[in-house]
C-alpha cells in the first residue's frame, strides 16, 4: 500500500481568525491578539481617515457704521454724568479684594486719586484699578465677576 503524501497541516485556524475579526467589528477595537499553546494570532484593522473636504471660510464684509441697524447694536446702559473709569485690559472684574469682603467702593463713596476702586484679573494677575480723579462714585456699571473688555466703562466718578 502506497501512502499518499499528506498535505501539510496549517497551524492557523481560519475560523479563529474570522471569529477574532468579528470580535473587532462588534467591539470597535482596532487590534486583538490571542496566544494559546505555541500559537499566537494577532488580527488588526488598518484605520484610514476618510477624505475630508474643507471649505475656505467666507468672511462677511466689514460693517459700515452708518448702515448698521439699531437693532443689531449692543444694548447700551444709560450712564450717569461724570468721568467714566474704563477698563485698561480684557479680564474679569472684582469689586472686593476677596470673596465675602466689603467692596472697595460703593455708590455714594468719596474716592481720592489713586485709590483702588476694583480689580481686573487678567492672566491670573490681579490688576488694581485706581481712581483717576477725586470725587464721588456716581455709578458702578459692572457686577462682581463679570468679564470686561478693553475700554469698557466700569464706573462713573462725579
Amino acid at each position: 500500500m502506497a501512502s499518499s503524501p499528506k498535505a501539510p497541516v496549517d497551524p492557523i485556524d481560519a475560523r479563529l481568525v474570522r471569529k477574532l475579526a468579528d470580535i473587532l467589528t462588534e467591539t470597535g477595537l482596532s487590534e486583538i491578539e490571542v496566544e494559546h499553546g505555541g500559537l499566537k494570532v494577532r488580527v488588526a484593522k488598518v484605520l484610514t481617515a476618510a477624505p475630508m473636504h474643507v471649505q475656505a471660510p467666507v468672511y462677511a464684509p466689514a460693517p459700515v457704521a452708518a448702515a448698521t441697524p439699531v437693532a443689531d447694536a449692543p444694548v447700551a446702559k444709560a450712564v450717569a454724568a461724570g468721568d467714566q473709569v474704563k477698563s485698561p485690559m480684557v479680564g474679569t472684574v472684582y469689586l472686593q479684594p476677596s470673596p465675602g469682603a466689603d467692596p472697595f467702593v460703593k455708590v455714594g463713596d468719596t474716592v481720592e486719586v489713586g485709590q483702588t476702586m476694583m480689580i481686573v484679573e487678567a492672566m491670573k494677575t490681579m490688576n488694581p484699578i485706581p481712581a483717576p480723579k477725586s470725587g464721588r462714585i456716581v455709578e458702578i456699571l459692572v457686577e462682581d465677576g463679570q468679564p470686561v473688555e478693553f475700554g469698557e466703562p466700569l464706573a462713573v466718578i462725579g
